[in-house]
């Protein structure tokens, strides 16, 4: 595993190390972890990296890998940077022969989400995405059951990522960490709707397999010191009939990572939140809640939610483990390539380049919706 960003107090960086790192697939052997040519090297150093492998650069990271000898480079490159670097260290990554593993937004432009589509369509490669949220096991869960027609035909979906801390910060202040998140020139147009809207919409999009038809958006800055939107909504009309609403918010007071989704069917309704994340709910009519309990060994698991434990039911699992599935689901197709097997990233439960573009074509959808004092975009 090589690692690009993250370093120093960078929170990202290690939740990759550790996700990557948890089924003991990989190991972390290469960084380039700051785009400070020093502390990139310090910060490789004080994660264990050995001196000959911690590199100044991302571009000196990728050419001396690649140079190695086959069973001694780097497999995969993981990217943990500002999202305005995505496109080129990816890019970089994919056409030196290393699978990537990019954290989201995937990119901040439609040209640069293309630029990224082709170069994953020109390569033998495993291109992931962390939506990490679509790794927890009763997520997996839910897909299954909409998918089985639990619920019948879905009618409408909503879809939450609520937080509040940039109330704890003062006027003209930059967030002790993730400054870059408050400058567009590093961050994109797209703030909070970049940072947590995107994980709601491919949450959305994940559980039920709805495909956005046209998109109306509102969204605003409420924060004296951050000039991109904290706030915002998004209505979306699906190819299927069913009716969308995305919230995102990060000035919510009290709110810390309250992540959640409704799907209501013509049978029944579910709901899931992040923050109590071992427990599914499925209402119907006239009928006592169903409660699905995370529990590998119960009858009423499905296969895929399964496959993403690993404690027996009672034992919380939650944001590593989840993030953790992303990257064992990710390594299976590695393993694949590498014993020369066929693979399909199409039918993989990872988030792939695909969902990385509707991602960009969400924010783009809805930041023209906003500068069209909120009209309806075409998908």
């Amino acid at each position: 595993m090589g690692l690009i960003g993250g370093g120093g107090n960078g929170f990202i960086g290690k939740v990759h190390t550790t996700a990557a790192t948890l089924d003991r697939e990989a190991v972390l052997v290469a960084g380039a972890l700051s785009s400070d040519p020093k502390r990139s090297r310090e910060s490789a150093l004080a994660m264990g990296i050995a001196p000959d492998r911690a590199y100044g650069s991302f571009h000196e990271l990728i050419s001396s890998e690649k140079s190695r000898s086959a069973g001694d480079r780097i497999d995969f490159i993981s990217i943990a940077t500002p999202n305005h670097t995505h496109r080129e260290i990816a890019c970089a990554a994919l056409e030196a022969g290393f699978h990537v593993v990019c954290d989201k937004p995937m990119t901040i432009t439609t040209a640069d989400a293309d630029a990224m589509l082709s170069a994953v369509r020109n390569s033998d490669c495993v291109f992931a995405l962390t939506h990490n949220y679509s790794g927890y096991p009763l997520v997996r869960q839910a897909r299954e059951l909409i998918a089985n027609g639990e619920l019948g035909e879905v009618i409408a979906i909503r879809t939450n990522y609520v937080q509040g801390w940039m109330h704890g910060m003062n006027p003209g202040e930059s967030p002790a960490r993730g400054a870059w998140k408050s400058d567009p020139n590093k961050n994109g147009p797209a703030g909070s709707l970049g940072d947590v809207g995107t994980h709601a919409f491919h949450l959305l999009q994940f559980i039920t397999g709805m495909n956005p038809s046209k998109v109306l958006s509102h969204m605003r800055s409420y924060s004296p010191h951050h000039e991109l939107d904290d706030y915002g909504h998004a209505i979306l009309h699906f190819t299927q009939g069913a009716t969308g609403l995305v919230t995102w918010s990060q000035v919510s007071h009290g709110r810390l990572n309250d992540l959640s989704i409704e799907v209501d069917g013509t049978k029944a309704s579910l709901a899931w939140r992040q923050e109590e994340p071992n427990q599914l709910l499925l209402r119907a009519l006239g009928q006592p809640t169903k409660i699905y309990e995370r529990n590998p060994n119960a009858d009423y698991t499905l296969p895929t939610a399964v496959a993403a434990c690993r404690l027996p039911g009672g034992h919380p699992e939650a944001f590593f483990e989840a993030f953790a599935n992303v990257y064992r689901d990710a390594f299976s197709d590695m393993r694949r390539i590498m014993q020369g097997e066929k693979w399909d990233s199409g039918s993989a439960l990872y988030p792939s380049v695909n969902d990385g573009a509707d991602g960009v074509r969400f924010m783009q959808r809805c930041l023209a919706s906003v500068k069209a004092d909120g009209g309806w975009q075409a998908w």
